[in-house]
């Protein structure tokens, strides 16, 4: 179950991708970033005490991540094309 703390660190891995992106960051690996950052978030943050649980919490985030960036886009051009 995805809690408080973990909705914030997947904003805050979102917002890391974002910002890797606008410096230059190739978009096509933005997912592979999200992913990574996630699972170091899962073991350093969320889990500290249980590897495996913090990687499978940290998949979750940032898998999570990807899907809150990539919502939102899809919708507005969507939107764009009626």
């Amino acid at each position: 179950m995805v809690g408080m703390d973990d909705a914030v660190l997947i904003a805050v891995v979102t917002s890391l991708v974002s910002l890797a992106k606008r410096v230059g960051f190739p978009a096509k690996f933005a997912p592979l970033l999200a992913l990574v950052l996630g699972v170091a978030a899962g073991v350093i943050y969320a889990v500290p005490d249980d590897l495996y649980a913090g990687i499978l919490v940290g998949i979750v985030m940032g898998l999570a991540s990807v899907g809150l960036y990539s919502g939102p886009k899809n919708v507005k051009q969507g939107v764009k094309s009626l």
